[in-house]
């Protein structure tokens, strides 16, 4: 027991620092995913029901690429290809510099793409399910379109979405662990050192499952403290 101890604790011979900077990188990751796919799915979804068919075939091939390829295949394909991509642009015009993509960067940019194309189907649904009297009511006492969205469609929205999207928040915590293949030193890829080190797969495996689940569990706290703030508006108006 004293060994285990040992090896989970903050000491020189533990890994428990190691272990807190990668839980810190897959919460950063998180979190800077997040806000990324929200806005790329937003406008995928207005893409989609837009009266442009260019703009509605553009975002249905968007979600095809996307939901279709796996997201270790998009990781890599943005991680390598947009590394390439940069370099053959700098020789085509003349500039003599080499550039690499952070990993940090090509995993948020995989994850979000992913997110997005996702999150895209959850926001188009949400929109159909508002009825198409409340945008004609934001027009009808002069608001613009902006203002209707913002004013009268948006709050409905979130309500509407917060769901799906919810459900995609936890996918995407775990999918987190699909950049330590590219050297992102998150939870697996902490805890697969340690395991390999010390000897010992079933303790740092096991921390790993842990701390996702305990992710999973802070996670869906907020997640009903943000429904419960979203549905309060609906009983101020039963009231």
């Amino acid at each position: 027991m004293d060994h285990y101890l040992t090896l989970l604790s903050f000491g020189p011979d533990g890994w428990a620092m190691n272990i807190a900077s990668g839980l810190l990188v897959t919460v950063t990751l998180a979190l800077a995913t997040l806000p990324l796919g929200l806005v790329l799915g937003f406008i995928v979804a207005l893409g989609k029901q837009s009266e442009e068919p260019s703009m509605r075939l553009a975002a249905n091939i968007y979600t095809t690429i996307f939901r279709g390829l796996p997201e270790l295949l998009t990781l890599f394909l943005v991680y390598f290809g947009a590394t390439l991509g940069i370099q053959r642009l700098f020789e085509a015009l003349n500039i003599q510099a080499s550039i690499e993509i952070n990993s940090f960067f090509a995993g948020m940019l995989a994850l979000g793409f992913v997110f997005s194309s996702y999150a895209s189907e959850v926001f188009l649904s949400a929109f159909r399910a508002i009825p198409r009297g409340q945008y004609e009511g934001g027009y009808a006492i002069g608001l613009s379109s902006w203002l209707t969205m913002r004013k009268i469609i948006l709050p409905q929205l979130i309500k509407v979405a917060l769901p799906g999207l919810a459900n995609l928040w936890l996918v995407l915590v775990k999918d987190t662990s699909l950049v330590s293949v590219i050297s992102l030193s998150d939870i697996i890829r902490q805890t697969s050192i340690a395991a390999r080190v010390t000897k010992e797969p079933f303790l740092f495996y096991g921390v790993a499952c842990i701390l996702y689940l305990a992710l999973a569990i802070i996670s869906s706290y907020f997640i009903n403290k943000i429904g419960l703030w979203a549905n309060s508006g609906n009983e101020r108006e039963a009231l």
